[in-house]
């Protein structure tokens, strides 16, 4: 039996079809919008690093454009959304909290996330703790920090920052907020009110396939081997999960030129499918992207998938870097053609692009050109900048990038 042949093109926009980065959004975006966004990623992973915009909102930005960041803020305290690890730590919807409990119901399983030792170690003050928030309400890691004392016994006792988190992967604390990104702990039973594990929880094994059902979903296409890191899965049968999507008509196999190997498409990318087998269909998206998108966090997919070798930087010594602290992937029209170097100096509103490298294959043109100084312009405005400061571009960009620009 013969299976469709699609060009690496079309493979690549249905991937990003699936990640909504297909065409850019033309009207204003909405709070409704963010909770929408994370559903059809499926898990918007956390960082830290603020030297432009965290990941979280960076990956929200690069698919609805000029949104409110505080939007995420309030889905989450809301309770659209709840933070769990997945893929990493991050921000799910609130309707899968089921594809997770099992991993909170055993948490030795999830290594040094949680430890046994320290938890039975330290068993009377995790108790104490536990009671102080069911009578006081949520805290904050930093309520606990040595400075504060009082006659109480409470500051005293200065519990470790570890508690909350050993609580945390185990399920008996939830995040109900962030302030100033930093979590606010409350008793799961508050967060999710309601929550029976004896009739909602799923097994492993049912979550899991379920897992990968949805990894199928969010991929748009992919080959087996990229099925399991969506949710960072081990020890799991891909082949049978395949097996039975292809059997249920969820996913098609194709083949795609110039790769080798089988590829699936998932059936909400049929309807595009059958356009890119009658004629050519491409992203018409342009905009920088997270080291933690969807798109790039599967290094190996990145490479084999948009033949873009991608690593972050911000853990290799500083004389080492080749391209910079936390570069940002370049997407155009389909393709990932470069990445920029840059720093938001929120003080001054500059958007400093310390470096931006094309790939060795890319040309300049024109209308790429302008692309790419639209999506920087973008960039730079959503995170109230008015100057963009060039430090190191593409000598062929020409004169409006020798030093940077007003907004």
């Amino acid at each position: 039996m013969s299976h469709p042949v699609i060009s690496l093109s079309s493979a690549r926009t249905l991937h990003l079809s699936a990640q909504n980065l297909l065409k850019p959004l033309t009207r204003k975006p909405s709070a409704d919008d963010v909770v929408d966004s994370i559903q059809k990623m499926g898990l918007l992973q956390i960082d830290t690093i603020s030297v432009v915009a965290r990941s979280p909102y960076l990956v929200l930005f690069s698919r609805l454009g000029n949104y409110s960041p505080q939007w995420l803020e309030e889905a989450l305290s809301a309770g659209k959304v709840f933070e769990y690890w997945a893929h990493e730590a991050c921000f799910i919807p609130r309707e899968d909290y089921g594809l997770l409990r099992h991993k909170m119901l055993n948490p030795q399983a999830m290594g040094w996330k949680f430890s046994q030792d320290w938890f039975d170690e330290h068993h009377e003050d995790i108790h104490d703790l536990l009671s102080h928030i069911a009578q006081n309400g949520p805290v904050r890691s930093a309520d606990f920090s040595a400075e504060k004392k009082s006659n109480s016994g409470w500051w005293d006792w200065k519990p470790h920052k570890k508690h909350l988190e050993t609580l945390f992967t185990s399920g008996k604390l939830m995040v109900s907020e962030r302030r100033n990104f930093h979590r606010v702990y409350d008793l799961a039973e508050r967060v999710m009110p309601g929550w029976d594990d004896a009739t909602q929880a799923l097994s492993q094994e049912a979550a899991e396939y379920q897992m990968m059902r949805r990894s199928a979903l969010y991929l748009g296409l992919f080959k087996s081997e990229w099925l399991a890191d969506y949710y960072r899965l081990k020890r799991v049968d891909t082949r049978k999960v395949i097996e039975v999507l292809l059997a249920s008509g969820e996913i098609k196999r194709v083949e795609v030129t110039g790769l080798e190997g089988s590829y699936y498409v998932h059936r909400q990318q049929f309807p595009l499918l059958k356009k890119a087998l009658e004629s050519r269909i491409t992203s018409t998206v342009t905009t920088l992207l997270s080291p933690f998108d969807p798109v790039v966090w599967d290094r190996k997919r990145a490479s084999t998938l948009f033949n873009f070798d991608y690593r972050i930087e911000c853990y290799t010594p500083e004389a080492k870097r080749q391209y910079g602290y936390f570069t940002l992937p370049i997407l155009h029209r389909g393709e990932l053609i470069g990445r920029v170097d840059a720093k938001m100096h929120r003080k001054e509103k500059i958007l400093e692009v310390k470096s931006l490298h094309l790939e060795p294959d890319v040309s300049v043109t024109s209308r790429r050109t302008q692309d790419i100084h639209g999506a920087i312009t973008r960039f730079a405005a959503w995170q109230g900048a008015e100057n963009v400061l060039l430090t190191k571009g593409p000598e062929e960009f020409g004169e409006l990038w020798k030093t940077g620009w007003q907004i």
